[in-house]
């Protein structure tokens, strides 16, 4: 059954690339009693692993979310801010953000001359305060900012904000609660940084050096009118990467979990993504390389404040990545 609260705390969590710690303490309290041991490695990703004399297996899924960093400050209380991770400055406008003390700003955009396009620099947060010691008190060149989304569900499928890719950390989470009997010798990664490069992954790749690694993260859907074709759809099942632009997925791992998904009656979906990547794109070549693949949970609006994946997808890709850590 679908853990609702858990989803929610997860969503709602703040937690940009580069500022996970408060991300990664909720779900070290959330799966401290379920692993053999509990790491966190210079760079902050959370290593929970499950001993075993076996194969050394990887899982990751990436703690981070995509959001703004503060460049300017100016008296008005008008903040100018770069993106972390991939955004529209398009699909910004209107958009509310909140700051991890709590604080928010709505996405304003200056006047634009005749066919100027929108862009980052065009436009600036507003606080909503002509308080000048508030402003210099508060708000800062560096603090970061997300979304401010109210956590949304139906029967079937769920809105929020960074599905991407705390569905993923869901994922992982419920797979660790269902840990299956093996010999093998798992990790199970919470990665740092993967929206401005897979820098976490990266990191932890090196140092556990797995025989095989399966990163869980969305993929996009060509189930909508928004111009994308592909065959992955919502209700679809488990979407099991065949490329992006960081990978082609190994020929070994694509058969084995496709032979799991049959075997295990885990409805499933292949996937060709012609953008973007995930942690899987720098494990896989790590030291003498890593044979590697994706679990991908089919989501719309990838890097927007409403993104919408379907319950009974993720309950396929939770046995799947069961049935691949068995």
């Amino acid at each position: 059954m679908f853990n609702s609260e858990l989803m929610k705390r997860l969503s709602d969590c703040f937690g940009p690339s580069g500022r996970e710690k408060s991300i990664r303490e909720m779900i070290m309290d959330e799966i401290k009693e379920l692993a053999d041991e509990i790491t966190t490695d210079p760079l902050g990703n959370l290593i929970a692993r499950k001993k075993g004399n076996g194969k050394k297996i990887l899982f990751s899924a990436h703690m981070d979310q995509i959001g703004l960093i503060i460049t300017h400050v100016d008296e008005k209380g008008f903040l100018r801010f770069a993106n972390v991770g991939g955004l529209n400055a398009k699909e910004l406008l209107g958009l509310r953000m909140v700051f991890d003390n709590g604080l928010e700003g709505v996405i304003c955009q200056e006047e634009l001359k005749d066919k100027e396009k929108v862009t980052m620099s065009k436009l600036f947060l507003d606080v909503a305060s002509t308080d000048k010691e508030f402003i210099t008190r508060n708000f800062h060149v560096g603090d970061m900012c997300v979304f401010k989304t109210e956590y949304y569900e139906t029967d079937d499928c769920v809105i929020c904000k960074a599905a991407d890719d705390r569905i993923g950390c869901y994922i992982l989470i419920e797979a660790l609660k269902a840990h299956p009997e093996t010999e093998n010798d798992v990790y199970y990664v919470f990665s740092v940084q993967e929206e401005v490069g897979c820098r976490g992954a990266k990191t932890a790749g090196y140092s556990i050096e797995p025989d095989l690694a399966i990163a869980i993260d969305v993929t996009a859907t060509g189930d909508t009118p928004d111009g994308i074709k592909m065959d992955v759809k919502l209700g679809g099942g488990a979407a099991i990467k065949l490329m992006d632009k960081s990978i082609i997925t190994h020929i070994e791992v694509k058969d084995l979990l496709t032979n799991l998904a049959e075997k295990n009656n885990i409805k499933y979906q292949y996937e060709v993504l012609e953008f973007g990547g995930t942690d899987a794109g720098q494990i896989h070549t790590s030291r003498e390389g890593v044979p590697s693949g994706v679990i991908s949970i089919p989501t719309r609006n990838l890097h927007t404040s409403g993104e919408i994946f379907n319950k009974s997808d993720v309950e396929e890709c939770i046995k799947l990545l069961i049935a691949a850590a068995k």
